[in-house]
């Protein structure tokens, strides 16, 4: 008996309930996970010949080589568990989301313990008590929303601490300007503050109808109050949240709020399109490529929008889709929504704005659909032509590169970048502080830091191309210690040209032209900007800090501590050359006596005594 007559005998075998059935290959890597309300019918239907099939399951069906099976007691958990086991295994068949913590979200903190809630925008979602409005498509979104926050609502963009710093700073000139409501005077309760933040929070949530009325109301009312000043100040709050809707395409009722979401799908390229509509208008948008051997059928799509979903602090009150499910298909869908969002309704729009919405929305997705089957192909392209040029045995499909910056014999740092498939992998990279080198050597900074690397090549594999920014002596240091430590893996420098731009790569004897070669040459580049921008930035970084401290932590009383509570004037280090003894004495922690010898070092010409008379 084959294998195939083996699998069809065990699918029979299944029970007709349902549950979540782990397909997995010849390896025993788990290259699909489904759901079904009857697991042998769906199961079975695999490995019957293959009609009825499209080529991308067969494909998959042909590289299983043993599949195991969950039981649940409804397809809701049936769907919840799909769900969790593809995030567990990222099974190559199955829609993959990128990583949660790449999404960006905007944070109100918590208002535990009296604290005066603080709003930014930050890429991981933590269980901390915190409120989260997203996951945003990209970054521009949250940052362009909390510029608009502050000028609309007055919220603070310094670093102060309150209600600690209340009183010990002095106020910037964003108060000045009308465009904070300078807490750190004490002008401001906290329960006025906490209802400013409410206020944004409903904002957040898609109120933006809501609070653009209750600001035209306090306007009219300080006007009839002959608060001119004040009038004034909310006219120019209302016109910046107006600049801001001017930006979205108006495609309901205002109030009107849901999302809608449309595949396109062809031989070779696939993208779903995410619209979220806000208070009537296009508030953001997402598109999700999908891979070349992805199956997208109704099953795998409902299970990447219960983790799409999952991820949101917010689920609007209707979904429409623009593509078809069965009835039954749709109701365990909201139904397994209506568990994170009580009252959520799913709806195939067949007519009307809304079909008209998908529509759009479909035609969105295929043209992203065909930019990124482009770029994959430019890519693949690239690497192909690579793989030519340097003579490899297999495509590299992952390749690192590393770098070595520093100044001097300082902040000595070696940066390392990973590219998977021709695209930055942020998961890959890393940064190698190399403290115990004393002086300035390449070789010896490249090698420690490969070192390290080798030391965990368990938790993250090797690539199948390693590229030095160097030329035939850095690759001879790395090749000697891969001899030692038995790795095998091949080993290539970028030779730079009199402007700082790779123009051939050397094996540590030849040197290879990539010039002639477009694909390659294009690749090769965008990795030695990427390791190059990588390393450089990350010493930069650490030299300003240092600089920074180190100044400050030459005064005589002036630790760690209280160099940061100086850093904490608005402006930093140059607001505290310029500030006075009187100035520098609000801050909290900082002394009289800390003050005036700040205030001398800074002003080494005047005298100390007299300045502070």
């Amino acid at each position: 008996m084959d294998i195939k007559d083996q699998l069809r005998e065990k699918a029979n075998a299944l029970p007709l309930r349902p549950g979540v059935y782990i397909m997995k290959n010849g390896e025993g890597r788990v290259i699909y996970v489904g759901k079904s309300k009857a697991l042998r019918n769906r199961v079975s239907q695999y490995f019957q010949g293959g009609t009825g099939h499209n080529e991308k399951t067969k494909r998959m069906v042909a590289s299983v080589r043993s599949f195991d099976y969950v039981l649940t007691n409804s397809e809701i958990e049936a769907l919840a568990l799909e769900n969790k086991l593809i995030k567990l295994h990222s099974p190559r068949y199955n829609i993959r989301l990128k990583d949660g913590k790449s999404y960006p979200y905007i944070r109100i903190s918590s208002e535990k313990k009296g604290d005066w809630p603080r709003v930014t925008v930050t890429r991981s979602r933590k269980k901390d008590g915190a409120r989260y409005f997203g996951p945003y498509s990209g970054i521009k979104t949250p940052y362009d929303i909390l510029e608009t926050l502050k000028r609309v609502f007055g919220l603070p963009s310094c670093k102060h601490d309150f209600p600690g710093d209340i009183g010990h700073v002095r106020p910037c000139l964003y108060m000045q300007m009308g465009q904070c409501i300078a807490p750190c005077t004490g002008s401001v309760s906290r329960e006025e503050y906490v209802e400013m933040i409410d206020r944004i929070a409903a904002f957040l949530k898609g109120d933006m109808g809501g609070v653009k009325r209750d600001l035209k109301e306090e306007m009219l009312a300080a006007s009839e109050e002959l608060r001119f000043e004040r009038a004034a100040l909310l006219r120019d709050r209302l016109k910046a949240l107006e600049k801001l809707y001017d930006k979205q395409q108006v495609v309901g009722a205002p109030g009107d709020e849901f999302d809608v979401i449309s595949l396109y799908e062809d031989e070779e390229s696939a993208c779903l399109c995410v619209l979220y509509v806000r208070d009537g208008m296009i508030f953001d948008s997402e598109y999700l490529p999908v891979g070349g051997d992805t199956i997208l059928d109704s099953d795998a799509v409902c299970a990447m929008l219960c983790e799409l979903y999952a991820r949101k602090e917010y689920l609007p009150s209707e979904i429409c889709l623009g593509y078809s499910l069965t009835e039954e298909e749709r109701v365990t869908l909201e139904d397994y929504l209506r568990t994170l969002s009580p009252g959520v309704r799913v709806r195939l729009p067949e007519r009307g704005s809304k079909k008209q919405l998908c529509d759009l929305a479909r035609d969105n997705a295929a043209q992203h659909a065909t930019r990124y089957e482009k770029e994959e192909k430019k890519d693949l392209r690239g690497l192909v032509r690579l793989a030519a040029l340097l003579g490899l045995e297999v495509l590299p499909e992952r390749i690192e590169a590393i770098d070595i910056s520093n100044y001097g014999n300082e902040e000595i740092t070696a940066g390392l970048v990973c590219f998977e498939n021709g695209k930055p992998k942020k998961g890959g990279y890393r940064l190698y502080k190399l403290k115990d080198q004393k002086h300035q050597d390449d070789y010896e900074a490249m090698t420690t830091a490969l070192q390290r690397r080798l030391a965990h090549r368990e938790e993250q594999p090797l690539p199948d191309l390693l590229l030095l920014d160097g030329g035939k002596g850095h690759v001879n240091a790395i090749k000697a210690l891969f001899a030692g430590e038995q790795v095998d893996l091949p080993v290539f420098g970028m030779v730079k040209d009199d402007f700082h731009k790779t123009r051939a790569l050397t094996d540590g004897e030849n040197e290879l032209s990539i010039a002639g070669d477009q694909a390659a040459f294009l690749l090769v580049y965008k990795i030695q900007e990427e390791v190059h921008r990588f390393a450089f930035g990350a010493t930069n970084t650490s030299k300003r800090k240092k600089l920074k401290k180190s100044v400050l932590e030459e005064i005589k009383g002036i630790g760690p501590e209280k160099a940061k509570t100086l850093l904490t004037l608005e402006g930093g280090l140059s607001a505290v050359k310029r500030a006075s003894v009187e100035e520098l004495v609000l801050l909290k922690g900082i002394s009289r006596q800390d003050a005036m010898r700040v205030y001398a070092h800074f002003h080494p010409q005047k005298n100390r005594e007299g300045q502070e008379d």
